[in-house]
């Protein structure tokens, strides 16, 4: 499957394999990882950002695509929409069915609420389930919530929000058996303790995992769950528009049937966004990681009603997406098979890098060895570097490949690469939005009745996120905004709806920029090839 030129490169990697087993790869000064970041993360790349001209974080930066879907033109101007007779008329109001949103659905319904849950694909059809690695937590005798914290909070660079984070990591622990207690088939050993591993920037051996599809399988179950219940799902149905009362507070939102163009109502006394990312708007040409829905539609939702957006400048770049073979270009490569003792090595056979730095540091340490070091293995896709996989069982022994990371290697042999004695060819990918929706502890927005758990949430990780962390937040404040949704719909008395506000936020942006051009939210995103 590898190219000649590709082939010769291997070479040099299996030349320095066994010097490179018996080497230990010192981390970065912190002086270092501020210098490759700066030179190289895209975050730091002036041409990919623009400043917000309208709403709630005006003259602030955000990237360029995100800011024409945040100032872009509303999906339901022009539209005759019945407020006064809505389709569904809840205490909750679920927007999005995957980690984060069948865990809210699941505590709301736990708390006697009436609940709906509404998502644009399929309950399931999410990040959650594309999460591969591992879900971290501090339930092992050696550690504790208070290094989890400390390992989280500095691989942020210090930005995290510290009442977020210390909720996130307070209650790992009991997330992960609540989470064992629903059926997640957690990796064990014989007598039932649990397999941990390190991650990237882990002081502990806190991943929890199943296999590599340890996403998978956390939605897997959390999908039971919300069925079992017979929690109401409205599938292939997108919210284009948060609803306000006449009073100022979200009470609902317009929905889109994706598959007829219908428009319906949902009338609700709570609100909780967890529509995820925003891979699919491949920013600055990235390619991603992420499920075909993740186009930032929640951020959208939630600037149009007023809530404010916190760090909505920074993305985390997977550092290992597939970068050949052109099938599963952009494809997330777990950051598991480094802490399994695959190493980063350069087309020289070189390893450049300690394999489990901080996301951000190993993302621009891949691109400085391709870009200024012209170190990059060439391929027909582009270019990339080698994750060495066959160092796996050199140091775990025959068969850790198919036993730890089995979905890996059926990835990559249906393309003709054993992983077990080749390696394969990686390069950044777009994987997880940092910033979203600025939140209170109790996960509500600063609009009154709008609540945001998961990846649309902003604040929780900072400015960049450790590995596992993501899969603890979808559960840790989907729960929590579940519970407090339910809770505070209990006081909730809905006034008149209205769509009033975003009329003025269009005549905002007129006043501002002119009249929009491109419909908002996204909702999917457009591979269609352009003539010439």
């Amino acid at each position: 499957m590898y190219t000649e030129e590709m082939l010769e490169s291997i070479k040099k990697v299996e030349a320095t394999r066994e010097a490179r087993l018996g080497a230990t790869l010192r981390r970065m000064t912190a002086e270092e990882k501020e210098a490759v970041l700066k030179a190289f993360h895209p975050d730091y790349k002036e041409e990919g950002f623009t400043t917000l001209k309208v709403g709630p974080n005006k003259g602030e930066k955000v990237p360029v695509e995100l800011a024409a879907m945040l100032e872009g033109k509303s999906r339901v101007l022009g539209k005759n929409i019945d407020l006064e007779n809505p389709d569904y008329d809840v205490d909750v109001l679920v927007i999005g069915g995957g980690g984060a949103g069948s865990s809210a659905a699941i505590e709301a319904n736990e708390a006697g609420a009436n609940v709906i849950i509404v998502t644009k694909l399929r309950i399931g059809d999410a990040n959650t389930m594309m999460a591969e690695g591992g879900i971290q937590a501090a339930d092992k005798p050696n550690d504790s919530p208070a290094r989890h914290y400390l390992d989280a909070f500095g691989g942020g660079h210090f930005a995290a929000k510290p009442e977020l984070l210390r909720k996130l990591v307070m209650d790992g622990p009991e997330c992960i058996k609540w989470l064992n207690d629903l059926g997640v088939e957690f990796d064990k050993e014989p007598d039932g303790t649990m397999i941990t591993t390190h991650g990237g920037g882990t002081s502990r051996k806190r991943m929890h995992a199943a296999k590599d599809y340890s996403g998978a399988e956390i939605m897997r179950t959390l999908r039971d769950e919300v069925l079992n219940r017979q929690i109401p799902v409205v599938d292939f149905t997108a919210a284009i528009e948060l609803i306000k009362d006449d009073e100022g507070k979200v009470a609902g939102a317009v929905l889109l049937n994706m598959e007829t163009d219908e428009i319906l109502v949902a009338r609700a006394k709570t609100v909780i966004i967890a529509t995820g990312g925003a891979g699919r708007m491949h920013y600055q040409g990235f390619p991603t990681s992420n499920h075909y829905g993740a186009t930032a539609d929640g951020l959208v939702l939630a600037y149009r009603v007023g809530a404010k957006l916190l760090y909505q400048d920074t993305l985390q770049y997977h550092p290992t997406g597939a970068a050949y073979p052109s099938q599963i270009f952009g494809a997330l490569v777990t950051e598991k098979v480094r802490s399994l003792g695959a190493q980063l090595v350069n087309a020289e056979g070189e390893a450049f890098m300690n394999p489990l730095e901080t996301r951000d540091v190993s993302a621009s340490s891949i691109i400085r060895e391709c870009k200024e070091r012209g170190k990059g293995v060439k391929s027909p896709t582009g270019e990339g570097v080698w994750l060495d996989t066959p160092m796996i069982e050199a140091i775990g022994g025959e068969g850790t490949i198919e036993k730890r990371i089995p979905a890996m290697m059926r990835m990559f042999a249906t393309y003709g690469i054993d992983i077990r004695k080749q390696p394969i060819l990686v390069y950044p990918t777009l994987h997880y939005q940092n910033g979203g929706v600025d939140i209170s502890a109790d996960g509500m927005s600063g609009i009154e009745n709008l609540f945001v758990a998961g990846e649309a949430v902003g604040g929780i990780h900072g400015r960049n996120r450790l590995m596992g962390n993501s899969l603890l937040d979808v559960v840790v404040f989907g729960r929590n905004a579940g519970k407090n949704a339910a809770a505070k719909s209990k006081g909730v008395k809905v006034g008149k709806l209205t769509l009033k506000h975003v009329e003025e936020f269009e005549k905002e942006i007129e006043n501002n920029i002119g009249i929009p051009e491109k419909l908002s939210p996204m909702l999917l995103p457009s591979y269609a090839r352009k003539n010439g």
